[in-house]
Order: C-alpha cells, then structure tokens, then sequence
C-alpha cells in the first residue's frame, strides 16, 4: 500500500510525515520546502504478529509494510503548471490513496498561502486542481476516441459514452471516486489513471492545544462523509514528539490524551479500511524460519495469497492449513489447535480472512 501525503503549502505534510516514518525530512516555514517526495516504508502494527511470535519463536519476523510518500505542496493553478504543478501532479498518480492534509489550527507564527485559515477552502484548492487535471486528460480521450468513431466500431461509441459522463461529473465538481459507474464503465474509467478516482483519507491537523478536535476538524469531517471518504483528527506536531518515545513512555501521554492508539496508527488502519485490505500471516509450524504478515485485498482466494507469497505456491496449490490467529493465540500451540479439530484444509478457492495464519501445501 502506498500512501501520498499532498496538501497545501504549510499544511503540516513534512512534519506528518516525520511522525509516522521517524524519516526526518526537512520541514520549514515556507512553501516548498519539499521538492522532490520523501519516501519512507513502516512496519504496520499488528498485535497479532507480536504474540505469535511469543508462540513460535521463529529466526525471523517479518511484519506488512505501508509506504508514504511526502509530495510537494499544491497551490491554485498547480493544473496548469504553477509552483510544482506537473510534477507534483505526476506524484500522486503513482499512489494508491492520497492522504490530504487539512490545517485544522490557528497559529500566526506559521504562514498560509491565505489570509486565514479556512479548511473549506483549502481543501477546494486542492480538490479543483486535481479535477482540472482529470478534465485535460478526459477531454484528449474524447478527441481520440471521437477520431476513432468513424471506423465504425461499435466499442468506442461505448467509451465515448463513459469518456461524455466522466466529463459531466467533472465539471459539476464530482469527483471521479463518488460518480456511480457500471463494472465494464469502472473498468474503462480505472485505464485513465485519474487523480480524484484514488480514494481519499482527510487529515485534520489540528493544534496542541485541541487535539480533540473542534470547528475546524468537524468541518473536514463531514466534507470527508458527504464524499464517503476516511477522516483522521490529528496533532502533527504533538505526534512528531511522541514518535521520539519508546512504547512504555507513549502509554501515559496516549492515556491524557484520551486516545487509544498515535495518530499514525490511526491513519495505516484508516488506510486498510478505505483500500479494503486485510493481513494473514505464514509460517511453518513444523520449523518456523519465518513469520510473516501479509496484505491482501478482502475477497482474495487462498490460491492468490499463495501466489503473493510465492508464484511456485499458486502454480502447484494443492491444500492450505488455515485457523485463525486469534484461535492459535488461545490454544497455546499449534498441535494443541489441531489437536482440537481447529486447523482447517481449504481448497484453492477459500476466501481469506483478515488473521488468517496460512500454510500452503503445493507440489509441482
């Protein structure tokens, strides 16, 4: 899973970014103190992963990884080449999400590309950019495909179709992700690669002293609902010094705070629930080298996750030993599990399940 952290100039993208990777990328009082897009990759916490590790104390533990990507603020124009417009644009069509940054505080000692901070309209900003940009490229496929009618081919009246209510959308300001499309139009639209069709996680970055949220938070959260979008309130600052703690002395801050678990974990699990995503975990009971969390889509069949670990698995599935994490946990051990009629032999058309402990039999 790859995260884009995009925003407005100032917005507290970098210092975000630094709280949830521990990277250290240069933040200042600026704008575009980011040129090129820092990247980082993070471990994703996963409890499960830590007991069963307690349990069956392999060589190696290997845990799912999530990548964030820090990418040069947007300002008005960005479609048509202002500040790092093409380049920032390109940027973001290499995600799977975007993270957007909404300054949720009021603090004159950090400048605004505005006059004051109004998180409606930054977020427009941003949004009307993304979807000028979506508009150029939907509007050289209507040309083409226009061109491409008069060879008679019943097909590009179809796309030409989809290409026309794309447009529509565009221009009454939907974006692509919240405009209903059949399964053979979805197909169609996901080979533009458009900006607005990427899901979207809503960062409010609120100030120290609110980190609760308030006003400006509950604006972006209901913006983030009526788009059917995921929204995390946060302190970027305050999770930047609470990044620098050991786990122990996270425990009494979280606790003050009133929140169960550091922003940055809060945005990896949002991430998973607006991508759809799920981990199982492998490791060989027998002789336990490695265990190892993986990430899937919900809905992936026991043969796919077999080829994600690796393509011999799939080519020559024959049976996976599945139980679930939380049953193995409770068990003690791994015969005691079967021993209780509790590992299952699936076949190669078993939908996982987020927990899964995995292990594939194949043979080629």
């Amino acid at each position: 899973m790859r995260l884009g952290i995009v925003g407005l100039p100032n917005v507290g993208k970098s210092t975000l970014f630094n709280a949830v990777t521990n990277a250290g990328a240069e933040c200042a009082n600026y704008p575009f103190c980011t040129v090129e897009p820092n990247v980082a990759r993070v471990s994703v916490p996963d409890w499960r992963l830590d007991r069963l590790a307690a349990l069956y104390n392999p060589k190696k533990v290997t845990p799912a990884v999530i990548e964030f990507v820090d990418i040069a603020g947007l300002v008005k124009g960005a479609a048509r080449g202002e500040g790092l417009g093409n380049k920032f644009l390109a940027h973001i069509r290499e995600v799977d999400a975007v993270v957007h940054v909404v300054r949720c505080f009021k603090d004159d000692r950090i400048a605004h590309v505005h006059k004051g901070v109004s998180p409606r309209a930054d977020m427009e900003v941003v949004n009307l950019e993304l979807m000028l940009a979506d508009l150029e490229t939907v509007e050289k496929r209507i040309e083409k495909t226009g061109r491409m009618l008069k060879s008679g081919n019943r097909k590009y009246r179809f796309e030409l179709a989809v290409y026309e209510k794309t447009r529509e959308a565009l221009k009454k300001g939907l974006p692509v992700r919240v405009v209903s499309f059949q399964e053979e139009e979805r197909e169609l639209v996901k080979q533009m690669f458009l900006l607005t069709a990427k899901p979207v996680i809503y960062v409010c970055n609120v100030g120290e002293d609110e980190p609760g949220g308030g006003p400006f938070a509950r604006e972006v959260q209901a913006q983030a609902e009526k788009e059917g979008a995921q929204a995390v309130t946060l302190c970027a600052g305050w999770e930047e010094e609470l990044a620098r703690l050991t786990e122990e002395e996270k425990a009494p801050f979280l606790q003050e705070m009133g929140m169960e678990a550091p922003g940055g974990q809060r945005l990896i699990k949002a991430g998973y629930r607006l991508l759809d995503l799920l981990s199982f975990m492998t490791v060989d009971p027998y002789e336990p080298l490695e265990l190892r969390a993986w990430t899937v889509k919900k809905g992936t069949k026991a043969v796919e996750a077999a080829g994600k670990v690796h393509t011999d698995f799939a080519r020559g599935f024959v049976k996976a030993e599945i139980i679930g994490s939380n049953e193995l946990i409770a068990c003690g051990s791994y015969t005691a599990a079967r021993e209780k009629g509790l590992v299952r032999l699936e076949g190669r058309d078993y939908i996982m399940r987020d927990g899964d402990v995995a292990l594939f039999r194949f043979n080629l």
